[in-house]
This record gives structure tokens, C-alpha cells and sequence, in this order.
């Protein structure tokens, strides 16, 4: 079906576009952009006077718990929540039950994608078998059958030899080594930052010295082999000063960064302990989360990510010692970043744009997208002015466990498209 987007304003740093335009689909690519645009016989059109238009979004870490957690999230029920946020493509991690660490995992999470036909599942494959750090996976078989990069996120690979032999490993085949930065003898038993934190509400530590001496190493290793380096749920200023020196040097290196990290701090855990903010790696100082929204704004950070992890109601509802890690994000992101740094000026739509769409495709070596003649329409059109209540009734997400429940937000994504299906329509998922 054909589709016309009347007076959108469209932003795509990629090719120096920020104006509003009409933008025709047919099929599954743009087939026009311009002004004044008549619509083909049986084309619907749609007003998008004062909404934005953007290359569909990309959330290059989530965890959909199929196979094995269904009861959590399953990749329809994530694939809902990734269309409601606005995404069209999202990078699945593979710390699932089988570990995603075959061609086959690869291609059941493929295949139950395209049967939800909402957004494009892109799978990240393990490094090691059984995310184990003992053995390599099958990196060669993952790739054919279409992974996207390479992780033992949940985990982190423990062994500085074994990183080696999978970077090395990887680096052959222009894909990414992902890295859960977290040195295990360092964060044994801790459930919260290390800190004041820890001190005051009488818990054991996590301290930001066990993220950031693996993210030291798997620079030096990332210098020692070559193989692109991507840093994951960065969460302390000391490790992206780690990533900007191993830029400035030239290295392959990228990072990543949660809303959470952005826009929540140690300091918002109170004696109610609520369970929702307790992350890996844990909410950490005021001066760090602010330090990363700097790394957003000069271009440090790489990708906005979500982290998306979904829990059920008894696994976070009990004690903070022994609730589960994580909180999801997907229907949150978009408005949280229009609302705390697009809003406020820190940040403009093209560098909104350049976390959440361009440079997530590129670290995962996906083909751009750009809002001109002949590409892939996988687009988000955004409605900057809608205001939501962040409640468990506004999330398509199978588990509700939100850091940011209670909170009023505004701008959401009202539609989505997804080559050329109209996925997401005034803000209701298609199907």
C-alpha cells in the first residue's frame, strides 16, 4: 500500500536534511520526497504538520527472553513495546534460555520476528558457548543465518585470554564484539553502587572500579586485535573518558548509554527501595549521570540504548537483595530524551537523530536508511507536543517493572513504518 506524509518536518543529518516535506511510500521504499506532492490513486495520506519525521529507530540492546523466559517478554510482545516506542529494528541479546549461541537460535529469533511482523529482529549471538566464557560459539554459523554482533552481555567474558581468542575471532567476519564491562571478583554479591549509596541503606557494593577496569582491558584488547570494540550500558564518567582517549587514538571503540543512566542517579534510591531501580550496572553518582549527558551532547556516546530487561511482578516485588536486575524501556526512551534533552535545548533533533537511528546501524553494520528516493522506508514520524502518563496500562510490554512509572513525559512516536507497513498508526500497534 501506498502512503503520502503530508508536511512533515524531516530530519536526517545523513544527508543535510531538516525541513518540512512531503515524503511518498510505495511499497517497500520511499519512492518520492519533495513539496506539493499529489498522492497516486489509492494512496492514503496522512497530515503530519507538526510532527517529525526520522529515519526509524534503532534500539541495538534488548532483551526479549524468547526462547525459554516467555513469561517475561516474548519476541511478539517485545516487538509490540518496540513499535509503541517507536523503534523499527532492535538488537536482541542472547542471554536466553537455550543461549542464543547457534545459526539456529540466530534464525528462531529471525523467524518468530517476521511471524510478528512488527520490526525488524536483529539477534546478537554469544561470544562463548552457554555464555560460559569457556569456549568460543559458533560465530561463523551465527553470522550466515544473520547476527548482528557478538556479546555475552548478562555476564561479561571473565578471562582476559578467552576475550582475546573471541575478539580475535570475530574481527574476521565485520562484526562487532559487544562487551558487559564487569570484573565478577570486583562485584561479587553487589546490588547497588558502591558508595553512599551501599553505606547508607545498608547493602553490598558494586563499585564502578569492577566496569571500569574490563572496559581498560578490552580497549588493550581492542588495540591488540584489531576487532571493533562496542562498549555496553556505559555508566561512569571514568569509563567514557576511557572510550574518548581510545578515540582520539583512533581505535575502533564505540559506547552506549541507558535513559536510566541519563536521567536517574543513586541519589533517587530511597528507604522505599523500590526494586525497579535496581540495574546492572547500578544507578551511580549524580556527578556521573551528568557527565554522561555531556557525552551525549559532544558526541562521545555513540548510541542511546534501553537495556530493555522485563521482569514479572514477583521477581521485582520482593527484597532489593534478591529482586531480579533491570527495568524495561523501550515505550519510554523516545520521550524521555524529548522531554529531558530535546526540550530543554541540550541537544537538537539531528543529534537525537544520530543516537537513536544512524549510529546504531552503523555499529551493527545494518544498511542505512535515509529519508530520500529509493531507500527503505523504515521510518518514525514523532509527535512532539502529545503528553503521556507513564502508567502499567500505557506499556505493550508483557512485564511493567519501569524505572520511570509515575512520570509525565512529552512527545511520543504516533507512527511507524516498517518496509512501507504502516506498523504503528496514531500510536496504536497495527496488530
Amino acid at each position: 500500500m501506498a502512503f503520502l506524509l503530508k508536511g512533515a518536518h524531516a530530519v536526517d543529518p545523513q544527508i543535510g536534511l531538516d525541513e518540512v516535506v512531503d515524503v511518498l511510500l510505495d511499497g517497500k521504499e520511499i519512492v518520492e520526497v519533495g513539496h506539493g506532492l499529489e498522492a497516486p490513486e489509492g494512496a492514503e495520506v496522512i497530515d503530519a504538520a507538526g510532527k517529525y519525521l526520522v529515519p526509524g529507530l534503532v534500539d541495538m540492546h534488548v532483551h526479549f527472553r524468547d526462547p525459554g523466559f516467555e513469561y517475561k517478554e516474548t519476541i511478539e510482545t517485545g516487538s509490540r513495546a518496540a513499535t509503541h516506542g517507536g523503534f523499527t529494528d532492535v538488537a536482541t541479546m542472547p542471554n536466553t534460555d537455550p543461549v542464543t549461541d547457534t545459526g539456529t537460535g540466530v534464525r528462531y529469533q529471525i523467524d518468530r520476528g517476521r511471524a510478528a511482523g512488527l520490526c525488524h529482529i536483529r539477534p546478537i549471538g554469544a561470544l562463548t558457548r552457554g555464555e560460559k566464557g569457556e569456549a568460543l560459539a559458533e560465530i561463523g554459523d551465527m553470522v550466515l543465518e544473520g547476527a548482528c554482533a557478538f556479546s555475552d552481555d548478562g555476564h561479561g567474558v571473565q578471562g582476559a585470554g578467552m576475550m582475546r581468542t573471541c575478539m580475535g575471532y570475530v574481527s574476521q567476519f565485520d562484526r562487532v564484539a559487544i562487551a558487559h564491562c564487569e570484573d565478577e571478583s570486583l562485584t561479587a554479591h553487589g546490588v547497588i553502587n558502591e558508595g553512599k549509596a551501599s553505606t547508607r541503606l545498608g547493602m553490598f557494593g558494586w563499585p564502578a572500579l569492577g566496569e571500569e577496569l574490563e572496559i581498560y582491558r578490552d580497549i588493550e584488547l581492542c588495540r591488540l586485535t584489531g576487532c571493533p570494540l562496542h562498549i555496553a550500558h556505559i555508566s561512569t564518567e571514568k569509563g567514557l573518558n576511557l572510550v574518548r582517549a581510545a578515540k582520539a587514538e583512533g581505535l575502533p571503540v564505540t559506547c552506549e548509554v541507558t535513559p536510566h543512566h541519563l536521567f536517574l542517579n543513586e541519589d533517587d534510591i530511597d528507604s522505599t527501595y523500590n526494586t525497579n531501580l535496581k540495574m546492572n550496572p547500578p544507578l551511580r553518582l549524580k556527578s556521573d549521570m551528568l557527565a554522561l549527558r555531556k557525552g551525549i551532547v559532544d558526541g562521545s556516546i555513540d548510541c542511546l540504548v534501553t537495556d530493555h530487561a522485563p521482569h514479572a511482578q514477583h521477581e521485582k516485588d520482593c527484597e532489593w537483595e534478591i529482586a531480579f536486575f533491570g527495568t524495561i524501556g523501550l515505550e519510554t526512551s523516545l520521550p524521555l530524551m524529548l522531554t529531558n534533552m530535546v526540550r530543554t535545548g541540550e541537544i537538537g533533533w539531528n543529534r537525537l537523530v544520530e543516537v537513536m537511528a544512524v549510529n546504531p546501524r552503523r555499529v551493527l553494520r545494518l544498511a542505512d536508511v535515509k529519508i530520500e528516493k529509493g531507500s527503505k522506508a523504515d521510518l518514525t514520524l514523532i509527535d512532539p507536543e502529545k503528553e503521556i502518563t507513564v502508567t502499567e496500562d500505557y506499556f505493550e510490554s508483557k512485564s511493567k517493572n519501569s524505572a520511570f512509572l509515575g512520570e509525565t513525559l512529552m512527545g511520543v512516536a504516533s507512527d511507524v513504518f516498517v518496509d512501507g507497513k504502516r506498523t504503528l498508526a496514531n500510536g496504536v500497534v497495527a496488530q
